[in-house]
């Protein structure tokens, strides 16, 4: 799977988890020159506390469009160590 935004491959991983229709690539497949650490958090009732990525490509920046649980609960633990996205990034085969 590849996470593509403006018109630049992201993250690339063959490893992803769905969970509610969002893939979950392993951290270590972003490209990190692309991401920046946000200080937005927001809670799951059952995930945990999700932290978020400014990604920035090409001058381009599209605010909070990843996150990842840097802690998840016990019911998530199938994307401990993961980031999914939104806010316009296309995931594509």
């Amino acid at each position: 799977m590849k996470a593509i935004w403006n018109n630049k491959i992201i993250a690339e991983s063959n490893d992803t988890v769905v969970i509610e229709n969002n893939h979950y690539f392993p951290h270590d497949s972003i490209k990190k020159e692309f991401f920046n650490k946000s200080e937005t958090h927001t809670n799951c009732p059952w995930k945990g506390v999700a932290s978020y990525y400014t990604i920035n490509v090409d001058g381009k920046q599209n605010t909070d469009a990843a996150w990842f649980y840097p802690e998840v609960s016990e019911l998530a633990k199938g994307i401990k160590n993961k980031v999914a996205f939104w806010r316009g990034v296309k995931i594509e085969d």
